[in-house]
């Protein structure tokens, strides 16, 4: 479903992306990981057509998105869905209203099936009771299950999630994992991940790829990282400070 092909990135002179490759297969979970300013959310922005590389390939069901005219852009962004690191709701608008906008912005369709699409979808969540609240009312755990309500309101094909779990607690991050997986039980959607915490995410991926200084280090099942011999992906597993990773 998504091919990065050397994929590069300099902003003044840092390179950021050093030529990144990987593969993602049509519905599955997939999770990049890696450290704080490895270059995991830089690299994610270029999948959902935000930035550009200086160099490289993004191909989204066979079809490059780099140097893509906006409007054929957009018509690919139509089959995202994109859960943002802080959920990103707008404050003015209540639960419902929030996952009501991109089916009124998109789809032109009938007041009366958007709000069937909407109770659906916070159904799926579990916040069908919660409906008329508004973000500063809800907990943190609570919004990122609204914009998951939100980022599968078109029914898309792929769904991005930018640290879906950051900020929360145990308990809520399990849950939030719980309810990824949950969602995608049918594995018709392809899921991508972007995340540092390790144990959620090797509970539910299929496929599990590192980034370490600008490039991919490691991609493999989460079996093959517990078992892989390679220190930075150890490091990185045990959290220890030790060895080539430099802790600046």
């Amino acid at each position: 479903m998504i091919q990065v092909d050397d994929v590069r990135k300099k902003f003044g002179d840092q390179e950021v992306l050093k030529g990144v490759t990987f593969e993602v297969k049509k519905g599955s979970i997939s999770t990049l990981i890696g450290r704080s300013g490895a270059g995991k959310s830089i690299l994610l922005r270029h999948m959902i057509g935000l930035d550009e590389p200086d160099k490289g390939h993004i191909v989204i069901d066979g079809k490059d998105i780099v140097g893509m005219k906006t409007p054929e852009l957009n018509k690919i962004r139509r089959r995202f869905g994109v859960l943002f690191q802080d959920g990103a709701l707008f404050d003015s608008m209540s639960v419902s209203e929030n996952v009501a906008f991109p089916l009124r912005e998109h789809r032109g369709l009938p007041e009366n099936e958007i709000q069937d699409v909407v109770m659906q979808k916070l159904d799926v969540v579990g916040l069908r009771r919660h409906t008329q609240k508004y973000p500063s009312e809800i907990s943190g755990g609570m919004r990122k299950r609204v914009g998951l309500a939100r980022a599968l309101a078109l029914d898309p094909d792929i769904v991005f999630f930018d640290e879906p779990t950051s900020g929360l607690d145990p308990i809520t991050r399990g849950a939030i994992y719980r309810l990824i997986e949950n969602t995608h039980v049918d594995g018709k959607i392809t899921y991508f991940l972007v995340s540092h915490d390790i144990s959620g995410v090797m509970a539910i991926s299929d496929e599990i790829m590192m980034i370490h200084d600008g490039r991919i280090v490691a991609c493999g099942t989460p079996d093959s990282f517990r078992t892989s011999s390679d220190q930075v992906v150890q490091q990185f597993l045990m959290g220890s400070p030790d060895g080539p990773i430099s802790i600046d």
